[in-house]
């Protein structure tokens, strides 16, 4: 049982750090870009910007998604019950 619940842990701890790690490449990735853009072409920095936050947004929810599954795992595991049930008495 409580190596079930090790795992889970290390789980989420893997699912939060890792999508952590990609968003924040991500936007980063995507922030160089604005920038190259943007001063390439200076007229088009509200239209960029307004795109650029809208992507940031997006990834930003991945990440927060993930949170939330590693959340559901961590506080309110479904593994524990069929565990529990299928434990010798």
């Amino acid at each position: 049982m409580e190596n079930i619940l090790g795992l889970v842990a290390l789980a989420c701890g893997l699912i939060v750090g890792l999508g952590a790690i990609g968003a924040s490449i991500g936007i980063a990735l995507m922030g160089g870009k604005f920038l190259e853009s943007s001063a390439r072409q200076p007229e088009l920095i509200n239209e960029l910007q307004t795109k650029m936050f809208i992507l940031a947004g997006l990834i930003d929810a991945a990440f927060l998604i993930g949170v939330a599954i590693a959340l559901l795992f961590a506080f309110a595991n479904p593994f524990v019950s069929t565990l529990l049930a299928n434990l010798p008495k």
